[in-house]
């Protein structure tokens, strides 16, 4: 399928990118995860069964409400956009009107994703470049406290990985990356999935 018809069959619209810039300098502008490039990390990686997933960086809630229909676990998205924050719901209620179910384990939360609550069950983090490197030392941060707290598999998940993000789990944070996964059919190199796991 192709990205109109993904969104047709989820009953969504996350097609498009972001209508202006943000309003903070440290996040970046959205743009939507590929579906080709979702399915691609699935032949490789095992989402967990028992935790939850987590999009820094939501957008519309094109990648939450992908794996909750993929894999049936609870899933939510941070979006600090509130224009963004309220399609998401609108796709939420959307996907729900299409599943026929009344209450399915999608949150989306409108707010910075430094202030974020990490919570225990929290262990998919997946990002595809949604701030400066410097929120993203602070959200790990705030990761790494919780994993202290809570020990549990932690996956980190980076789409299209930014060399300054990769630069930091890899040297600040001694982390080899678990899995490198090259998308088929992208002569860009950076058209790729970067794992890293902390466990």
């Amino acid at each position: 399928m192709n990205e109109q018809q993904f969104d047709k069959f989820l009953n969504i619209e996350t097609i498009g990118f972001q209508y202006g810039f943000p309003k903070l300098a440290k996040y970046y502008r959205y743009e939507p995860t590929p579906y080709s490039g979702l399915e691609q990390l699935f032949e490789h990686y095992d989402m967990p069964t028992d935790g939850h997933f987590l999009d820094i960086g939501c957008g519309k809630g094109r990648v939450p409400i992908y794996i909750h229909h993929r894999f049936g676990i609870p899933v939510k998205g941070i979006e600090m956009d509130a224009k963004f924050f309220v399609e998401a719901e609108h796709n939420k209620a959307q996907y729900l009107k299409k599943s026929r179910k009344k209450h399915v384990p999608i949150q989306f939360i409108n707010g910075i994703a430094e202030c974020y609550d990490i919570t225990k069950q929290d262990q998919v983090f997946f990002f595809f470049n949604p701030f400066s490197v410097h929120v993203f030392r602070e959200f790990m941060r705030n990761v790494l406290t919780s994993y202290e707290q809570y020990s549990r598999t932690i996956d980190i998940v980076l789409y299209y990985p930014s060399p300054d993000y990769l630069e930091y789990l890899q040297r600040d944070l001694a982390l080899d990356a678990y899995l490198n996964i090259r998308l088929r059919h992208e002569a860009n190199e950076n058209e790729r999935f970067v794992v890293f796991r902390i466990q």
